[in-house]
């Protein structure tokens, strides 16, 4: 699980109230049901409206897909690939297909099972990034529903604001109604402000940052099997695939590395 969506999530929340009720000292001001049912109701009505069906009717797994930490194992598939890359050249692509069963990574051991059944390179290059491509485009629909919510949140807290003020302007009579009247249609706005700013956007641009971090997993691998294809030295095939790490994950590949080699 990515502990950081919740806990931002939380926070954002936490502070908002602490500010208010520091500043104003009346929390019950700023609860307003009809305003809760106008906003994040008609938010979630047009994100329902905007988005794909199977996003829409999966959202509990969408959800929970971007509070759980995926899980890309740079340093062990580049530990693979080159372990890999050493055995064919020894031995032939062939042999490859004694370590299907020990590959975990489903994207990796399909790429090697097509290198087993003797698959044109550019054939399983062609496939591969097709699968990439699928997976990336399945992960910016979810992100474009939470997307919907950003965009749709502050649109409807202001549709809420112009009802209250139409309602406002009704009791212009009963001016001593027109304070309270006029604080409860700001509400709406800032309801729409905060189901934007601490979950539609935030959510969306950590499942976009997910997305590109999955896909440059994935190009390392299919990198790395095309390279074993082709019968690149395991060393070259190293330095390359090594251009591909995060900061962080290179440090930690090269330190395992040196601790092995000790």
């Amino acid at each position: 699980m990515d502990i950081t969506v919740i806990i931002g999530v939380i926070l954002g929340f936490i502070l908002m109230v602490y500010g208010i009720i520091s500043s104003s000292g009346d929390m019950a001001t700023f609860i307003n049901i009809p305003s809760i049912i106008i906003t994040f109701g008609g938010a979630l009505s047009s994100a329902i409206t905007a988005n794909k069906k199977n996003v829409v009717f999966g959202i509990v797994g969408v959800i929970m897909r971007a509070i759980r930490e995926p899980k890309i194992d740079y340093v062990g598939n580049l530990r693979t690939l080159v372990t890999f890359s050493e055995k064919a050249r020894r031995e032939g692509l062939l042999s490859l297909e004694a370590n299907l069963e020990e590959i975990t990574d489903p994207f990796l051991k399909k790429a090697v099972q097509l290198v087993v059944d003797g698959t044109e390179p550019e054939v399983l290059r062609n496939m591969m990034e097709i699968e990439i491509d699928t997976a990336t485009a399945e992960m910016m629909d979810e992100k474009a529903f939470f997307d919907s919510l950003g965009t749709f949140g502050p649109a409807f807290g202001m549709i809420g604001t112009l009802v209250g003020l139409i309602i406002m302007l009704q009791q212009l009579n009963n001016p001593e109604t027109l304070g309270p009247a006029m604080a409860v249609a700001l509400i709406t706005t800032l309801y729409g402000s905060i189901l934007a700013n601490i979950v539609g956007l935030p959510v969306a641009e950590k499942i976009s940052k997910r997305s590109a971090d999955i896909e440059l997993s994935k190009r390392m691998v299919l990198e790395g099997v095309i390279s074993i294809q082709a019968g690149e030295n395991p060393r070259v095939l190293e330095e390359k695939l090594k251009s591909y790490l995060p900061t962080a994950e290179k440090k930690k590949y090269e330190a395992q590395t040196q601790g092995a080699g000790a």
